[in-house]
């Protein structure tokens, strides 16, 4: 297939479209002449930016929702290019409309009732709880097999590709800010995606007075400006000691400036989400805290990776999660949220600390 072009679909959250830059670096490493486009949704486009396994990214815009007219002559677009083969990840209705617009004889998806006729290849999502690294990942691995029939290199991990200037503007930034940078640099992640994926402020603080206790430390905070009264709440909850540690003046106005941010960090502890995901594909330790309905199996990727921690309240509370369907678990999830108390993984964040970040 050497010279053809490939096509990756992924409009998704970062952590999705981090994880499916796989499938274009795998799709490189195999058919190194190839050509790949990946298909983004625009709010995600700072996590890949110079990654040099994509050639053409393409960005799903906001409008495209709000106007069938755009929408549409967004995919007639798609009828330009010959594509050796489509893959879609995201396998929802606009990236079914894409598929089917995009010329090519192979494409690839999961299943699903409404769109098996666009498909050549379809698969259905694995629940193996033998996963080395995560579902997330393997579920995706799983879509170049008419492809790729033995991977090279089966254990790639994502990656986030930053620019000399970047990472250089994020060390002026703290050494403008006064810091002490020879004690350990610690990101922290206040705030999930939404409500449900966000653990409680009180307990985390928690966490964090039981780290300042135990270790000298600069702390850092991971929030967008519309959560600054969540930064306020949270310090509030804070001892003296952690607030002292803690420089929520240190803020970056764009994703690519927080990335090069974290990447100067020694750690990220936080919830899972976008904030633990981009600290993996930068090479940070990280611990993240998953909410109680989201599958760990699924997203606690590369956990054979002694830099990545994670809990779980099923880890330490199984009954209060088996049997209990997704939805289930969602609608529960403030209850669920307050039985996972920091005391059942404080040992754990202080060994991270140890181990991971000193």
């Amino acid at each position: 297939m050497a010279g053809n072009k490939f096509l990756v679909i992924q409009q998704k959250m970062i952590g999705d479209v981090l994880n499916s830059t796989l499938i274009c670096e795998h799709l490189k490493i195999h058919f190194p002449d190839a050509t790949v486009h990946y298909v983004i949704n625009e709010h995600t486009l700072p996590v890949v930016e110079g990654n040099p396994h994509i050639d053409k990214i393409i960005l799903f815009k906001k409008e495209y929702k709000r106007s069938k007219i755009k929408f549409y002559k967004f995919l007639k677009d798609f009828k330009q290019e010959e594509y050796a083969a489509v893959i879609d990840v995201y396998c929802k209705t606009e990236s079914n409309l894409i598929s089917y617009f995009a010329k090519s004889k192979t494409k690839i998806s999961y299943e699903k009732w409404y769109s098996k006729f666009i498909y050549t290849d379809l698969f259905r999502y694995s629940n193996s709880t033998n996963s080395e690294l995560g579902l997330a990942v393997e579920n995706r691995l799983l879509l170049l097999s008419p492809l790729i029939q033995n991977l090279k290199k089966k254990n790639l991990a994502p990656k986030i590709f930053l620019k000399e200037k970047e990472l250089s503007q994020a060390k002026e930034l703290l050494i403008k800010s006064n810091l002490d940078l020879s004690k350990p640099l610690l990101m922290v992640g206040l705030m999930g995606s939404s409500n449900s994926k966000t653990y409680p402020l009180a307990y985390l603080a928690e966490l964090i007075n039981e780290i300042t206790k135990a270790t000298s430390i600069n702390i850092l905070l991971n929030y967008t400006p519309e959560q600054k009264p969540k930064v306020k709440e949270f310090l509030n909850y804070c001892s003296e000691k952690s607030k002292s540690c803690i420089h929520e003046e240190v803020f970056c106005n764009s994703l690519r400036s927080f990335l090069a941010l974290l990447k100067q960090c020694d750690g990220y502890l936080g919830n899972e989400g976008g904030a633990s995901n981009m600290s993996k594909a930068l090479d940070v330790p990280n611990f993240a805290i998953f909410s109680p309905w989201i599958s760990k199996e699924a997203w606690f990727t590369y956990h054979q990776n002694p830099k990545n921690w994670a809990v779980h309240l099923k880890d330490f509370k199984p009954s209060l999660i088996q049997g209990k369907s997704k939805k289930e678990r969602k609608e529960n999830v403030e209850y669920l949220y307050q039985e996972f108390i920091p005391s059942l993984f404080n040992e754990q964040v202080i060994s991270y600390i140890e181990t991971q970040i000193l």
